[in-house]
């Protein structure tokens, strides 16, 4: 069984292109302009639901820079994870399921994730996956 490494799954989706079945700042900002624009003067809105409501826009926003943050440190320890493996010999598993082995020379990052480049004895494999590495030594 494979497993992805943690570089492998990051940066493969652009997060303003998701859809989103929930409501986002910028709908909450609007929605909550407009019950004051159109809130009855003769009944306005109650200081406590105000509160509430300014409560949770602030949590949204807490919540969105965690997020943020959270995927800045995963993006990090897979720089760090693969960067570990800079000029160490490493065996990988080929895409018809046979094995080579040869020394990490180079480490590229892009959007897909990481990908290293081995040099085996007979020649160099570029575009290998984290998740293809099987057995690291020093």
């Amino acid at each position: 069984m494979s497993v992805a490494a943690i570089g492998s799954a990051l940066n493969t989706t652009d997060p303003s292109t998701l859809s989103n079945s929930g409501i986002n700042e910028q709908d909450f900002i609007q929605l909550f302009v407009s019950q004051l624009q159109f809130q009855d003067p003769m009944q306005p809105l109650d200081n406590s639901q105000f509160l509430t409501q300014l409560a949770q826009f602030v949590g949204i926003e807490q919540q969105s820079e965690q997020i943020t943050g959270i995927n800045n440190l995963l993006t990090l320890d897979s720089s760090d994870q693969s960067l570990g493996l800079l000029s160490h010999s490493v065996q990988l598993t080929n895409a018809d399921g046979s094995t080579t082995t040869g020394k990490v020379t180079g480490i590229q990052y892009s959007t897909n994730g990481v990908q290293l480049t081995v040099t085996t004895s007979s020649n160099v494999v570029t575009g290998v996956n984290l998740s293809q590495i099987t057995l690291v030594t020093p």
